[in-house]
């Protein structure tokens, strides 16, 4: 592999990092705001770690990116209009199963889901995942898909080569650090 090569894929991952990291925060922010100015059940950190983020947030946009995004690439305003129903649907269905096997991961490693059950939601499936939480994933894909990553890519398309290799790097150590954190907490 040419140095070149190696170097594009290396800021290809940079990239998709930081877009997973700003995906993780948006979701916790989105699970902050539920909690407590919906629900008004009163702050909690509603993810799994001790930083302000939700990864599988991250995991559930980097899906949508990867596997519908290409749907959207060079295509008019109009085409992209007429494909909001498919990829709301796609949206919906990927968010779904990340939610679902994403359940049973957490179960299988701290013997329990970090949200909510759905068994008072009337479509639902071992409580683990429910239509309506379903339908805003969907809605909440096609904001990220039509509005978001557009945004984003312009923000990370004007920085720097080395002030994206700082941000990534300073982004990336807190995480892993907070995965060790984690994994203590857990396992010691």
């Amino acid at each position: 592999m040419t140095k070149r090569k190696k170097n594009k894929i290396i800021n290809f991952i940079k990239k998709y990092y930081l877009y997973f990291m700003m995906y993780a925060v948006f979701g916790w922010l989105y699970e902050v705001f539920l909690e407590v100015v919906i629900y008004k059940w009163g702050f909690t950190n509603r993810g799994v770690l001790f930083g302000p983020y939700c990864p599988v947030y991250g995991v559930g946009a980097l899906s949508f990116i990867f596997i519908l995004g290409k749907c959207l690439k060079n295509k008019t305003i109009k085409q992209k209009i007429l494909l909001v129903p498919l990829i709301f649907l796609g949206c919906m269905t990927i968010a779904t199963l990340i939610e679902l096997v994403t359940s049973y991961i957490c179960e299988w490693t701290m013997g329990y889901w970090p949200w909510q059950t759905y068994v008072d939601y009337e479509y639902n499936f071992q409580g683990r995942i429910a239509l309506s939480p379903s339908i805003r994933f969907g809605l909440g894909g096609v904001l990220f898909l039509y509005i978001l990553q557009p945004i984003f890519e312009k923000i990370i398309g004007k920085v720097k080569p080395k002030t994206l290799n700082k941000i990534v790097y300073i982004v990336a150590t807190i995480f892993i650090l907070d995965i060790i954190w984690l994994i203590i907490k857990l396992f010691v």
